[in-house]
């Protein structure tokens, strides 16, 4: 072994350091996580020594101001409802997703609506060239004098740029590409990681520059690297779609700065991302008319009600053990939705197969969209054709009863902008929705009841 080195275990999920190899992490339980390292022994001088920091002093909470306009539109409205409103100043931004999902597309539209409003930016590539940025920019628009280009990946030479210029937002692509001399590992390797991530947060909260870093994924769709990279960052977001299809899903997984429920849409297009303003008519977009198994339900992500196309196709099985399959949804959802129909409502499911899909790639997993699976599966055994003009939600419990959602007004009205005729929902919703006009309302206490009034349609 070479001198002042020593071969150490990182764990990839939470970055417990070891200094044999162990089958499972004793911090955070997770199994085959650990990883052989080179690191050095030998110390260096400090950056601190370079750079002497001043002494902090504890601040009284009420006397800290805050301004109206602390946060920072970055000219994308999808984007700042995933953030909470905006751009926060100082702020450590983490956007992941699968190779050629419009990771560095988005970021690089984003750079261009700021510098389009006089904020300065700093885009910093380890992956690409500047020719390489300047063909994908061209086919995004122009762009002015604002935005600068940095083909960089030496912390400590990143760090002296952004010291010397002072840019007001920074876009990082990608953390997996950076490195620190200090230490010896590969890049993207925990230990890099890990210390670039803190050498950029150290940067965001001293100088207030808010920076976004892209991360790669592993085959799981994780975020590559150890776990601790997602708690040192203040926001989380995935990039989620088929990168053949032509939509895309923002969604936050972490926000310190807002809420997390909220998702946002865009569609990929020659000229960029394009945002896609109502998702409910995007996703509605195609639907086969008069066919059976197929019923339009209604989920809330954060405080944006999505309709979706549920559909379902019950077959009879032709071997022993009818087949399950459930794609955007859960499958143990699925297969309690199917035992309750079974026994309360008395539709014999057991020896068929049942296949459920929510069309458009959407993965909802709210409870309020299982009066739409029941009913999708309704239509399809008994090949009851529900009417395109039908919205239903509603969540169903283990005694057939169809309980309360929340935001049952909000859900009524966006089928009622998208020229839906008759809504079906739980009957202890009445009070928040009994007082809309211009649209049918059903409700329903049980499964039964919902099930007697499609088959009167």
């Amino acid at each position: 072994m070479l001198k002042n080195k020593k071969t150490v275990y990182f764990c990839q999920e939470c970055g417990y350091e070891s200094a044999k190899w162990m089958g499972q992490c004793p911090a955070c339980k997770a199994w085959n996580t650990f990883v052989e390292e080179t690191v050095s022994t030998k110390k260096t001088a400090s950056s601190n020594a370079k750079n002497p920091q001043k002494k902090s002093d504890p601040v009284v909470l009420k006397d800290i101001s805050l301004s109206a306009d602390e946060r920072q539109s970055c000219g994308i409205g999808e984007l700042d409802r995933v953030l909470g409103g905006g751009i926060v100043p100082g702020s450590l931004v983490l956007v992941g997703g699968d190779p050629g999902i419009g990771k560095s597309t988005l970021l690089l539209q984003v750079c261009r609506n700021l510098s389009a409003q006089g904020v300065s930016v700093l885009y910093i590539s380890g992956e690409e060239s500047l020719r390489q940025i300047k063909l994908r920019a061209d086919r995004l628009g122009t762009f002015n004098d604002k935005l600068k280009l940095l083909c960089e990946t030496n912390l400590e030479n990143i760090r002296e740029v952004i010291e010397r210029t002072k840019p007001d937002v920074a876009v990082v692509d990608s953390i997996q590409t950076m490195f620190h001399e200090d230490i010896t590992s590969a890049p993207g390797s925990v230990s890099q990681v890990r210390e670039s991530t803190n050498v950029l947060m150290q940067i965001a909260k001293g100088m207030g520059v808010s920076i976004f870093i892209v991360g790669h994924v592993t085959k799981e769709g994780n975020v590559a690297g150890p776990r601790v990279l997602e708690h040192m960052v203040d926001t989380v977001l995935y990039f989620e779609g088929d990168r053949h299809a032509s939509y895309r899903i923002l969604r936050a997984v972490k926000n310190r700065f807002g809420s997390t429920n909220e998702i946002g849409v865009f569609e990929m297009q020659n000229t960029g991302l394009e945002e896609v303003k109502n998702p409910s008519e995007f996703l509605l977009n195609g639907r086969p008319e008069n066919a059976s198994g197929s019923v339009v339900a209604c989920s809330m992500e954060g405080t944006r009600p999505i309709l979706v196309e549920i559909q379902a196709l019950v077959c009879q099985s032709n071997f022993g053990i009818p087949r399950r399959t459930a794609v955007g949804t859960d499958f143990n959802r699925v297969n309690l939705l199917m035992a309750v129909l079974e026994k309360k409502a008395g539709v014999h499911l057991a020896s068929s197969d049942a296949y459920v899909n929510i069309a458009g790639g959407m993965k909802m997993t709210e409870p309020a969209i299982d009066l739409g699976i029941c009913l999708a599966l309704i239509s399809s055994c008994k090949d009851i054709v529900i009417p395109d003009s039908v919205m239903v939600f509603g969540e169903i419990g283990l005694s057939g009863e169809v309980r309360a959602v929340s935001m049952a007004g909000q859900r009524v009205q966006e089928a009622k902008k998208l020229g839906f005729e008759t809504v079906i929902l739980p009957e202890v919703n009445r009070a928040a929705t009994e007082s809309i006009k211009g649209i049918r309302l059903v409700y329903v206490a049980g499964i039964s009841d919902a099930i007697s009034f499609i088959r009167n349609l």
